[in-house]
């Protein structure tokens, strides 16, 4: 492979696949047909697939709301490009569910895609 003056190397290709080592969910919302239930509907399955999966530094996650301190676990996924996951899906890996806060990003030529999310939960003793 020979570098071109000025362009940024991708790491996706080649290598990249071994990255990819947690299998995670990915589910849409399926919307409460009742009305009288606000916030309580539930989530569909939309498929699995393997993914690399990063923590971002926890210091920059904590914050205050409503008096309660609340840790917001931002982490990075990246999977194999695909075009059917949308902002108001998420990723559920073992315990943790996180919530898509930005995203897609392509790398590379449609191999790959990035997301950010973050994951919410209490702060403190959890007795």
């Amino acid at each position: 492979m020979r570098a071109v003056p000025g362009a940024h190397a991708v790491s996706v290709g080649k290598g990249m696949a071994s990255r990819f080592n947690r299998l995670i969910r990915i589910e849409r919302p399926v919307e409460d047909e009742e009305g009288d239930g606000a916030g309580s509907g539930t989530w569909a399955l939309v498929g699995t697939t393997y993914a690399e999966v990063i923590d971002m530094l926890p210091s920059r996650g904590e914050r205050l709301a409503d008096g309660v301190n609340l840790s917001a676990r931002l982490t990075r996924v990246r999977m194999r490009f695909r075009t059917d996951i949308a902002p108001s899906m998420r990723f559920v890996m073992g315990d943790r569910t996180m919530q898509i806060v930005s995203g897609p990003a392509e790398m590379g030529r449609r191999e790959a895609i990035e997301f950010m999310t973050e994951e919410y939960r209490s702060s403190g003793n959890a007795a």
